[in-house]
């Protein structure tokens, strides 16, 4: 039966992965395929394990085709300095930024981390930019990110002299959005804020209700990490 592969044959396996190697660099450098570079990077670092050869080909996919996965995963390269690329939060910041607008499966994660680098400060020398923090939240909350409405929640209790006021109604707003994408510390705050009626008029039962949907998702964590710890 030609085409199979005997994956008890460790010569056989070892050749349908070269192979598969062989396959990914001719979509990515001869077909100029974004997606079969994406591919060889995937390979480079998941089965052949060199995060050297990963990094380039990360690096090649970014710049040359703007693909945004390839962006995302170079940016976390540039957070810990792997595969030799130069450990730097700012071109990590910049690759996030590019995996953000560019769109795809890991946009919403990039938006995110655009969002909590420009929060703290770390790419931008220890100066927090609460303005770009916002615009990306919102762009990773809008594509339904549950931890970018919470810090979006987090942003507007907290405010800033530089243009970004408190505003407890946009707090609530997003602490609320939080929670109904199942993040449980904005359960936690939505129920707070409707206790004490900041944000909003005061509402025991609405309040009540979202500490008991906090519970809930308390505990589907914690039954979470029993099962994975089984």
């Amino acid at each position: 039966m030609a085409g199979l592969i005997n994956f008890e044959d460790e010569n056989e396996v070892k050749q349908f992965l070269d192979n598969l190697g062989v396959e990914y660099s001719f979509q990515c450098y001869k077909e100029k395929d974004p997606e079969g570079c994406q591919r060889l990077a995937d390979y480079l670092e998941g089965v052949k394990k060199n995060y050297e050869s990963t990094a380039q080909v990360l690096k090649h996919n970014c710049d040359t085709n703007g693909h945004g996965e390839s962006c995302y995963k170079l940016g976390a390269y540039h957070i810990t300095g792997k595969g030799g690329v130069t450990e730097c939060l700012k071109l990590a910041y910049s690759c996030f930024i590019r995996s953000c607008n560019a769109g795809g499966k890991k946009s919403r994660d990039a938006c995110h981390n655009v969002g909590l680098l420009a929060h703290d400060g770390r790419a931008m020398g220890g100066e927090r930019d609460l303005t770009a923090a916002r615009e990306y939240y919102d762009k990773a909350c809008d594509g339904g990110f549950a931890p970018s409405c919470f810090n979006l929640s987090a942003l507007f209790i907290e405010g800033n002299a530089k243009g970004l006021p408190p505003d407890m109604n946009q707090a609530l707003k997003y602490a609320n959005k939080a929670c109904e994408l199942g993040h449980v510390w904005g359960c936690a705050n939505a129920s707070r804020m409707y206790k004490l009626g900041d944000g909003t008029e005061k509402d025991d039962k609405k309040a009540e209700e979202l500490k008991n949907r906090a519970k809930e998702l308390h505990g589907l964590e914690k039954e979470r990490q029993l099962k994975f710890g089984e």
